[in-house]
């Protein structure tokens, strides 16, 4: 493991205690982030007619372009940090609002979409671009993560790219979340419980971000909600042998020919 992406003792605590990491070292460079960035139009380009860039769910499957990110030892590193030495990646998506798109991300906890138990995710945040409250970075509530998973409500909001949000005031408080700032190349980690959201994006840059989640090999997807879930295992070994293994893609861009299925999606919210 690499000294410069593991976690300190504190940096430890502090994710146990808040929920989220911000002041990571980069990921990649500048120059590397060019580069991956160039790349994405191919990806982009497989989108079929009434799709969207949302719709680029677990793409890693099919995709070594998105398999060699969510596989990055450094990525990896910061993950073995929260979840320890065994763990695998599962999902990942992109997050991108083009300039000035109304589109927000309604507050929400990850784990209130997924069949999976027990609580023992990650999401990584990956910065494609420079990402702040100007072109509609995330905020987090800090904590939040602590008081379990609150029934969400159906959004009557839009604008929101989800349908199913926690509500300001009833739910929790706004006024006290954190703005996440991340340069392009860089990334965030954040528990599957925390609260947090983004806001539209009036600005003239695009803000584009690609989620990977990982979890520990303790954690069991239920097939009968997500049934063509699979594990891809990152470090260690999978001691308890809960879910399908996927095999790792061999093509540079390639979409998978299934739909990824959330509580939601399945009727169970």
């Amino acid at each position: 493991m690499s000294s410069t992406h593991r976690l300190t003792p504190e940096q430890q605590k502090f994710y146990h205690d808040q929920g989220y990491l911000l002041g990571l070292p980069p990921i990649y460079s500048r120059t590397e982030m060019d580069r991956i960035n160039a790349e994405l139009p191919h990806l982009l380009a497989l989108l079929r007619p009434g799709e969207t860039t949302k719709d680029i769910r677990e793409w890693h499957e099919t995709s070594t372009y998105l398999f060699e990110i969510c596989m990055n030892p450094k990525i990896l590193d910061l993950v073995e940090g929260v979840l320890g030495p065994n763990f695998y990646c599962w999902a990942s998506n992109f997050f991108i609002k083009e300039p000035r798109s109304l589109a927000t991300v309604g507050w929400h906890q990850d784990s209130y979409y997924w069949p999976m138990a027990p609580h023992n995710s990650v999401t990584v945040w990956l910065a494609f671009d420079d990402v702040d409250e100007v072109n509609g970075g995330m905020k987090l509530i800090p904590g939040s993560h602590r008081g379990g998973v609150i029934k969400h409500k159906r959004s009557k909001e839009t604008s929101s790219v989800l349908t199913l949000e926690l509500e300001d005031g009833s739910d929790f408080r706004a006024d006290s979340a954190v703005q996440f700032r991340l340069r392009a190349g860089e990334c965030s980690l954040h528990d599957d419980r925390a609260i947090h959201g983004s806001p539209a994006n009036p600005s003239d840059r695009r803000r584009a971000g690609l989620t990977i989640r990982y979890s520990g090999t303790n954690v069991k997807n239920d097939l009968a909600v997500n049934p063509n879930f699979k594990t891809y295992l990152c470090r260690g070994v999978d001691e308890f042998r809960h879910n399908p293994v996927g095999t790792p893609p061999t093509q540079r861009y390639g979409r998978p020919d299934f739909k990824p299925v959330s509580n939601e999606e399945a009727g169970r919210s």
